[in-house]
């Protein structure tokens, strides 16, 4: 995954879990990034990747890679962080319920990652929207109801998902979510919105949309990878 498909989503979960560890390393002034730090960037970025297209296999064992190099450093928060980078991955892919890996961490997340985590349920409260990254603030402030402006493909299948989730998804939303998907190759999000799109021909009587659809998930079906 190119790395400014997860900037946007990374800046606000991750804050200083990973940073910029090729342009810390080739500055001398500054110290070397600790190995847990590159290891657990490396490991979830793959992991995203291996969710978002669909393998299971390499999904968890990267998420495991990733959860032990930030245990390493014993802080709760940080691994809160991490938590909600792979519950934003299914909100875009409309697996929508609980967080469940990162409420156990609730009580030692920054308000942040609290607010974040509540966007990504749905369930913000105004007062959090401040905290939110520039982009998601817009749509959890209802000042926007379109992916248009949102550049990175993940922030724009989350928002998608946030809002699908509160009821504020039209037919353009899910277009968009779906063609996002599309264009990255990211195989369980596109399966995701496509069947939407095919629930809603199918009860609005579009006989011909929702067959045009089927047969662009019989088309995604044939990546199906190993391991999933």
């Amino acid at each position: 995954m190119k790395r400014s498909d997860v900037m946007t989503v990374r800046r606000f979960m991750y804050g200083g879990l990973f940073v910029g560890s090729m342009l810390l390393v080739a500055c001398s002034s500054k110290p070397p990034v600790p190995d847990w730090q590159m290891n657990a960037q490396g490991a979830s970025e793959k992991a995203l990747e291996a969710y978002l297209s669909g393998n299971a296999r390499v999904e968890a064992l990267e998420w495991d890679r990733a959860r032990a190099e930030v245990a390493r450093t014993g802080r709760p928060d940080l691994l809160a962080r991490l938590e909600l980078m792979r519950c934003a991955a299914q909100v875009a892919s409309l697996v929508i319920g609980p967080c469940d890996r990162f409420e156990p961490l609730r009580a030692d997340a920054a308000p942040p990652e609290l607010a974040y985590a509540d966007y990504l349920a749905g369930r913000l409260d105004p007062a959090q929207v401040a905290l939110l990254p520039e982009a998601q603030r817009k749509v959890a402030s209802g000042t926007v109801t379109t992916l248009a402006g949102l550049e990175d493909p993940l922030s724009r299948l989350v928002a998608a998902g946030v809002l699908f989730q509160t009821g504020k998804a039209s037919p353009a939303v899910i277009a968009e979510a779906a063609e996002a998907a599309s264009a990255r190759g990211w195989r369980r999000p596109l399966m995701a919105w496509l069947t939407l799109q095919v629930q809603r021909a199918d009860a609005a009587g579009d006989a011909q949309a929702a067959a045009s659809l089927r047969r662009r998930l019989a088309v995604v079906e044939q990546g199906n990878p190993r391991g999933k």
